[in-house]
């Protein structure tokens, strides 16, 4: 399986050219069965790592574009009155994919937004006081716009801890960019991607990534990191327990793409960026950036 994972990840990166990282990292999100949060300006390749994710990964695909005139009914569905039947009959929304890319989350209303929350969550929506279970894998990929862009909302609290990790793309390298303007578009490469997994063999993978070890000492460690982000007085907030579940699941995949059977601490330092940074934010202004607040924990936490 690790070979076809290598082969998935060298499929994404002729198509999304010098971010290998990031990639890497996308794929470790899905493989730890979260759920993704891009943040970036327009035209950074969001949409195009999505639709190759979902392309080599076989997965069923289906797009979300958030405006501030979205209703909670466009994205889960809505029940029809049947004639012939005399009653009411349900028709699915685009989220009963198996990779749905929410794409400008932002731009959309606090009460649209949120009908995404039961869904990240427990796997299921609830309509009209009926439940109805979601595809199985289940992966959300949101792209957000940054919050000083116009027609933006800021995604609550509560919404952004049900994105395992998010991840900023960049600027690409000079190299790429150059390859990029000499290249195919990148909608007629995405479109030759074939699968290299099928849903089966992507959920044995998945099965597989939650059994790899982690020792009493790597859990230490994580619970150290989750300690100082509590105590740490410029933290408006600290890691919760589910931002602790959150980063030993990725460390666990990470480890799993790495070759390994059990976690090391790199694999935690690697992923805690993205885990953590849009979980914690500075007393003074409230701003969520990745950087300072995580390589504080870095820098002051011992591994060991």
């Amino acid at each position: 399986m690790r070979s076809q994972l290598e082969q998935s990840l060298s499929s994404i990166n002729q198509v999304l050219l010098g971010k290998e990282t990031e990639v890497r990292l996308a794929v470790t999100c899905l493989l730890a069965n979260g759920h993704l949060l891009l943040e970036d300006v327009p035209g950074m390749g969001k949409t195009t790592l999505s639709h190759a994710l979902a392309r080599v990964m076989g997965l069923d695909f289906q797009r979300i574009q958030f405006t501030a005139d979205l209703l909670p009914g466009d994205i889960l569905g809505t029940s029809v009155f049947n004639r012939d039947s005399s009653g009411f009959v349900f028709h699915p929304g685009p989220v009963f994919a198996e990779l749905v890319l929410a794409d400008e989350i932002n731009r959309a209303t606090p009460k649209t937004q949120s009908a995404l929350l039961e869904a990240m969550e427990e796997g299921q929506v609830s309509i009209e006081g009926t439940t109805h279970a979601l595809p199985q894998p289940f992966f959300v990929i949101a792209t957000q716009n940054p919050v000083t862009q116009g027609g933006t909302f800021a995604l609550p609290e509560s919404q952004l801890d049900r994105f395992l990790m998010r991840l900023s793309l960049g600027y690409p390298t000079p190299e790429a960019e150059k390859a990029l303007l000499l290249g195919e578009s990148r909608r007629q490469l995405v479109s030759r991607l074939e699968p290299v997994f099928d849903r089966a063999g992507l959920r044995a993978i998945q099965a597989a990534v939650a059994e790899v070890r982690a020792s009493d000492a790597l859990i230490d460690y994580i619970l150290r990191l989750l300690s100082a982000s509590r105590a740490q007085p410029s933290f408006a907030g600290g890691l919760s327990p589910r931002a602790g579940l959150a980063l030993l699941a990725a460390a666990r995949a990470w480890a799993y793409m790495a070759g390994r059977n059990h976690v090391i601490p790199e694999d935690v330092q690697i992923v805690l960026p993205g885990v953590a940074g849009h979980r914690l934010h500075e007393l003074s202004n409230g701003t969520q950036s990745h950087g300072p607040k995580v390589d504080w924990l870095l820098r002051e936490v011992p591994a060991l």
